[in-house]
């Protein structure tokens, strides 16, 4: 058979995470603590809090806590992208809002506990690394709401699980992939392998191998989404072995593979959870975009109106909740017209994109390694 999966499986040590240093800015120009504000663990005091005084309204009495994974939140991705949209929320409605890093995971529990002790209002966890931590605070306090992003397993009157369909958007960066490739040679790093993060690989190398059959698709799993270090060893791999186009679900560790890239001759890398362009702005040629800003701040607006639901919310591309990146001065006219008439094809129901390792090597007879 033409279409081939190289999978290479290198297993990346757990290093230590990165450092805050600041998140991004709402248009009243809100900002992150300053680095050292946000303490967690056993050694948790206050939580830090934005810079913005929050504009009156219904939203002034409720306290909102963000409590990111290990990545930080100033990590590109997720977690940032989840505070940009609690920043959205002091400027457009009123609360006030703040959050916590988790340096290790175990601070999971005692920065959760931090924000219950504070009697706040909605503590939104970033990251399914957290679900265990999650569901014993909220069954401890059922009268406090929670939610979380990247998990469906806690099945509580108080939490809202926020998910995302991601195979769709790494569908349409595999498509581009298997367009742009000169090579007919690209990799993916993924951040841990798991039945969630395996959605980013299903998508993307169904895409890939649906816009180009002779791609070969180089996979890693880092092990990791707080190891920059270990991502670009990974990447650095892909180059080597001849891949030209390289896509990260890997969170902080991606940065890494965004370094590679950028350091590289010809290679190009591909984002993910928000639009990473300005990153590197000659190198990145996409982003796989999760709009976790958007599902954060609607879980406030819906916070503030009463209408806060437990259960799963899940966004997708019809409902705009993922896509690719506005940003595509890298991508030729022709690769946008393609990507956006696969787009009305997923929406329509035409392609179905694959959700599981079945689904995927039913529909591409090739096996995902990344198990």
């Amino acid at each position: 058979m033409k279409k081939k999966l190289l999978a290479v499986l290198l297993t990346a040590a757990m290093v230590a995470t990165m450092a805050a240093c600041g998140g991004g800015s709402s248009d009243q120009g809100t900002e992150a603590p300053a680095e050292g504000s946000e303490q967690a663990g056993d050694d948790a005091e206050a939580p830090a809090e934005s810079d913005a005084e929050a504009p009156s309204g219904n939203g002034a009495d409720f306290k909102i806590g963000l409590i990111t994974d290990v990545g930080g939140v100033n990590d590109g991705s997720f977690n940032q992208s989840a505070w940009e949209g609690l920043q959205r929320a002091i400027s457009e409605l009123g609360v006030e809002a703040n959050y916590l890093e988790s340096k290790t995971d175990a601070d999971y529990a005692p920065n959760i506990e931090a924000f219950v002790d504070e009697d706040y209002d909605l503590i939104i966890c970033v990251g399914y690394m957290l679900a265990d931590a999650t569901k014993a605070a909220a069954e401890a306090n059922p009268d406090v709401k929670f939610a979380i992003i990247d998990d469906a397993t806690i099945e509580l009157d108080n939490v809202s699980c926020l998910m995302f369909k991601q195979e769709q958007a790494s569908y349409l960066v595999g498509y581009v992939a298997g367009l742009m490739t000169e090579k007919n040679n690209i990799g993916f790093v993924i951040g841990m392998a798991n039945d969630n993060m395996n959605l980013f690989g299903y998508g993307y190398c169904a895409g890939a191998l649906d816009a180009n059959p002779d791609v070969k698709i180089q996979q890693f799993n880092a092990d990791s989404f707080a190891d920059p270090a270990g991502g670009k060893s990974n990447a650095n791999t892909a180059i080597t072995n001849g891949a030209d186009i390289i896509f990260h679900a890997a969170g902080g560790t991606g940065l890494g593979v965004i370094e590679a890239c950028k350091e590289a001759d010809g290679v190009y890398a591909i984002g993910v959870d928000s639009d990473q362009s300005s990153l590197a702005p000659e190198t990145i040629i996409t982003s796989a975009m999760k709009r976790v800003d958007n599902a954060v701040y609607d879980a406030v607006e819906a916070l503030i109106g009463g209408t806060l639901e437990s259960g799963v919310h899940t966004y997708d591309l019809a409902a705009g909740g993922v896509d690719i990146a506005p940003t595509q001065d890298l991508l030729p006219a022709e690769v946008i017209s393609a990507v956006e008439e696969v787009k009305e094809k997923i929406v329509s129901g035409e392609v179905v994109v694959p959700s599981s390792q079945e689904e995927f090597e039913a529909a591409h007879g090739d096996v995902y390694e990344l198990d």
